[in-house]
């Protein structure tokens, strides 16, 4: 099985790298410590899994997910977190992702992980499968309401617009958000003036905050 591994990290890629080599039949073919850096890795190495962190710079891991979807039919990806909630969960698995591990899993969930997806299962640590599978059967009342604010940026934004308003979140100036996405600065003042009018959200600061609630960014970003 050839594996690869994003998660800006060293420290927690060492560790998870580490685990994965002891493994029978398992090889890392690649890793990526930002988001844009692993969208071209992917492209490239086209693994059968991949472990993606969902808190990244310049591409978190859901629209990472979301891009590679069509492109790489055969790779399972698997989100990396430390957000157990429902929300994260959901929107992680309507993004089409095969597995949800928490970073805090014991080590022996990470083989049990592989041979699922291996095998064509969708893997949810145990911590947190339970009430995702409740929300998702419709036996939560509170369904919509545990999706919350977190679900918000997938439903009133587009995917350049959340691609934008990550970046903004991480401090880049528009001038840099224009070249790393290879757009005019007017374009990318428009999608954030388009931004703070969908999200009633009217200065950068809020952006953040909003950006940090959503999972767009993480709060040590």
């Amino acid at each position: 099985m050839r594996v690869f591994l994003a998660d800006d990290h060293q420290l927690v890629r060492a560790g998870i790298r580490a685990l994965l080599v002891s493994l029978p039949g398992v090889e890392v073919v690649g890793e990526a410590g930002n988001g844009q850096e692993a969208l071209r890795a992917l492209l490239d190495t086209r693994p059968d899994v991949a472990l993606i962190d969902i808190s990244m710079p310049g591409l978190n891991g859901l629209e990472l997910v979301a891009r590679l979807s069509g492109q790489l039919p055969h790779t399972r990806m698997v989100m990396l977190s430390m957000h157990a909630s429902p929300g994260h969960v959901s929107q992680a698995l309507r993004a089409g992702v095969s597995g949800y591990l928490l970073k805090d899993a014991a080590a022996e969930e990470l083989p049990l992980l592989l041979r699922a997806v291996e095998r064509g299962e969708t893997y949810l640590s145990p911590a947190i499968s339970k009430q995702v599978v409740e929300g998702f059967l419709g036996r939560a009342s509170s369904a919509n309401e545990a999706k919350g604010e977190v679900g918000a940026a997938a439903d009133v934004l587009t995917s350049r617009q959340r691609e934008i308003l990550q970046l903004v979140a991480e401090g880049r100036s528009t001038k840099d958000v224009a070249q790393l996405l290879d757009l005019s600065i007017k374009t990318v003042e428009t999608h954030r003036s388009q931004i703070m009018e969908r999200l009633d959200i009217h200065d950068v600061a809020g952006l953040v905050r909003y950006a940090i609630r959503t999972g767009l960014v993480s709060s040590d970003a």
